[in-house]
């Protein structure tokens, strides 16, 4: 059950008699009044005071949806060559500097794909206020779990010697994959619980049973899917999961295995969501995972819990 966030109000001011320090109360009914102008400005830098993570002006369906966020995207290209655990990949971040750091995704392909195959959400992701690196792995037939580990790697190329490194927040981190690049984002969770989202894209693994995850954890299925059919795959993963976690299991309708190789607006919508929800702590975005979603022209079914408010 979702615990309802707390909106409170403005800092009272205590004005005692009318007749006594008019300057003083004047004063601070104007810092009152600026402090609510400042969490209500839109654009990139607005931040509520009570989440220094928060990036972006407030969300709404059509912000989530869109092909591009609010931030200007640069890129950089790296070579399989200067880093080690993995196949090397492109950063996107958001261009600008203003906001400070920003957490971070890395993202897989699956079974013989390149990071061509999961290029979109770079760009689409880092629009909405993210660093996202688009990996390639060591071989296009590595497994899930060396997927994973070589997920973790390129989160720490990311953080520690990246050339984005100062743009990057440490302690707020992510993983994403395709296929068995999927099953690897659970890997990675399970032998990194400090990692703040997890978002398997109609994932592959032998292993169905996942308890050990303690990452906020959504997972994407697809109805049509025959390689991984979601009842062998992305709903066994998604009940193992542990009860009490954060947790929510989205299967597209009308959508095959390699759904998440092409920009896909319901993907990206809660992929977004999930990401600010869960690396940026920012509540602004509950409002998307609940009530649940229902059934729609592309959503078969979801299944969750609201997301726990600490």
């Amino acid at each position: 059950m979702q615990q309802q966030a707390r909106t409170g109000a403005a800092p009272g001011v205590s004005t005692g008699s009318p007749h006594r320090r008019p300057g003083r109360i004047a004063a601070a009914a104007a810092a009152v009044a600026a402090v609510v102008g400042l969490t209500t400005l839109g654009g990139p830098g607005a931040h509520a005071a009570d989440n220094p993570y928060e990036r972006g002006p407030a969300p709404t369906t059509a912000s989530i949806e869109a092909a591009r966020g609010p931030y200007a995207v640069s890129q950089t290209t790296v070579s399989s060559l200067a880093v080690t655990g993995f196949g090397g990949g492109t950063i996107y971040y958001p261009t600008s500097t203003a906001d400070g750091t920003f957490g971070a995704v890395a993202v897989s392909p699956g079974f013989t794909g390149t990071q061509a195959s999961i290029a979109w959400l770079g760009p689409r992701l880092a629009s909405q206020g993210f660093v996202v690196f688009t990996i390639d792995t060591l071989t296009t037939l590595d497994q899930p779990d060396s997927r994973g580990r070589q997920l973790l790697a390129a989160l720490d190329y990311l953080t520690g010697t990246s050339s984005v490194r100062s743009r990057v927040d440490a302690t707020r981190l992510g993983v994403m994959g395709h296929s068995m690049g999927g099953g690897g984002s659970l890997a990675a969770a399970k032998s990194r619980p400090a990692l703040q989202a997890a978002i398997p894209l109609t994932p592959w693994h032998l292993d169905k049973t996942w308890p050990e995850v303690a990452t906020p954890t959504l997972i994407v299925g697809a109805d049509g899917d025959t390689i991984a059919p979601v009842a062998d795959h992305a709903e066994p993963f998604y009940g193992s999961l542990p009860s009490a976690l954060d947790r929510a299991y989205l299967e597209l309708n009308g959508a095959g295995h390699l759904a998440p190789n092409t920009p896909n607006t319901t993907i990206a919508k809660y992929s977004v969501s999930w990401l600010k929800r869960f690396i940026d702590n920012d509540t602004r975005y509950e409002q998307f995972l609940c009530p649940l979603p229902g059934p729609s022209t592309t959503i078969e079914e979801y299944r969750g819990n609201c997301p726990h408010t600490s």
